[in-house]
């Protein structure tokens, strides 16, 4: 089979049949973005009984919540130590708390909605790729333990054979409450739930503008978009690393990053499970990490940051390569394997690295995943959907500090992510 440039998940499902009908006149609440965040809030806010209108530029999953590596994880992008350094104890227990939360969130829809996404509670293992990263992991563990109740099993280098087939890394860490899925059949499973429950979706509807108005003396936004206009009394963002000048507040707090990933051809059973013997989902220690796993039919799907730039043919083009060096640098075995598909898509990094939620400029939004979006983004559209709707639900995530550029030097447009590529694998040299 030649190479395709081509998200492989997608060849696995269909996505929703949406058909196109006139915008309605006024809803309740206008979802911007078709993707995980958007899907769970116009699901639970629909079944609140809102009339809710998904506004979505392409189609039902397009961007990265079906182009990523379907894994579900625990824990933030940001270690707990430096967590801790940043918010203190209180708020980092509940932060950790909501993490672990965001993995029964996901669990539960699978079951209540009945999503056939291969969803499987087979844990994260993360591997390190310097001795100074392996000592870290007995600290991380510890304080883990001690301050969030949570278990993490630290593996030594010597016994590390029993979780992956390869022998560069110095130890791991192990986590079972983490899980996978396929992502396309799951976010195509979350936007059928979100129709079944009244939501309806606009697909090719990309919003072009949004201004405040008032209609029939109650206060809202009118929302222009390519397929007319409409009035609603409150708007949701979930754009994620499509965040565009259309809400320059938010576009101005997030850094588009392309994320790649390749998949082999399909293995043999023995290799593997020699490869990845209790098929965890797998990331290195790095700060230009790769992260990697079996696909539910045994292909090794290997992914990273091989071009921080977005997503484009050449990118993707470029990012086979790198990434298949990669590939066989953890896995010598797959030298002669086949790369049967290639694709990118585009991480939403805060400047901070940590998960967004709340209101801006009148708006509520939830964004910020840095590469935990399928739990995280899934958990925080329902708790701001309940926000929306009336509730109080924790969320610790509202009201951190929301940090933009230093000195106010971006306007969405992330000319610096070359020097800052330059900058992580400096860190990753020298750490």
């Amino acid at each position: 089979m030649a190479l395709q440039e081509h998200n492989y998940w997608l060849t696995t499902t269909e996505l929703p049949k949406v058909e196109s009908r006139l915008l309605p006149d006024r809803v309740d609440v206008a979802v911007i973005g078709a993707g995980y965040t958007g899907l769970s809030a116009a699901r639970t806010l629909a079944k609140g009984g809102a009339k809710v209108a998904v506004l979505e530029a392409e189609t039902v999953g397009w961007g990265a919540s079906s182009r990523n590596g379907g894994m579900v994880l625990t824990g933030m992008k940001l270690g707990v130590n430096q967590l801790i350094s940043m918010y203190g104890r209180e708020l980092t227990q509940r932060m950790y708390a909501a993490s672990l939360a965001t993995i029964d969130c996901v669990e539960q829809i699978v079951r209540e909605e009945a999503i056939d996404c291969d969803f499987s509670r087979c844990g994260h293992l993360e591997v390190a790729c310097k001795q100074k990263h392996f000592d870290d992991y007995a600290r991380q563990a510890d304080v883990i333990a001690r301050e969030f109740n949570h278990g993490i099993r630290v593996v030594q280098r010597n016994e590390l054979h029993a979780e992956i087939g390869s022998n560069i890394y110095y130890g791991g860490m192990v986590d079972e409450v983490s899980a996978g899925l396929n992502p396309a059949r799951y976010v195509a499973g979350l936007g059928r739930a979100a129709m079944r429950a009244g939501a309806e979706v606009f697909e090719h509807t990309r919003v072009q503008g949004l201004q405040r108005e008032s209609s029939q003396r109650e206060a809202g936004w009118k929302i222009t978009t390519s397929r007319g206009a409409l009035w609603a009394r409150e708007v949701f963002v979930g754009t994620s690393g499509y965040t565009s000048k259309t809400t320059p507040a938010l576009q101005k707090k997030l850094i588009p990053i392309g994320s790649f990933i390749i998949t082999t051809e399909i293995l043999p059973e023995t290799l593997a499970h020699e490869l990845s013997p209790r098929n965890r989902m797998i990331y290195d220690s790095k700060n230009y990490l790769y992260y990697y796993r079996l696909t539910p039919d045994r292909r090794i799907l290997f992914g990273g940051r091989a071009a921080f730039f977005p997503e484009t043919d050449r990118t993707i083009r470029k990012s086979a390569e790198i990434l298949r060096h990669g590939m066989i640098d953890v896995y010598p075995q797959l030298r002669d394997a086949k790369i049967d598909y290639v694709w990118g898509g585009t991480l939403d990094f805060a400047f901070d690295i940590m998960p967004h939620a709340g209101q801006i400029d009148g708006m509520y939004y939830a964004v910020g995943y840095a590469g935990h979006g399928v739990a995280m983004a899934t958990y925080q559209g329902q708790k701001i959907a309940e926000l929306m709707s009336g509730d109080k639900p924790e969320n610790p995530f509202i009201g951190i500090p929301f940090p933009g550029a230093p000195l106010g030097l971006y306007d969405g447009k992330p000319w610096f992510l070359p020097f800052a590529g330059m900058w992580y694998k400096f860190l990753d040299w020298v750490s």
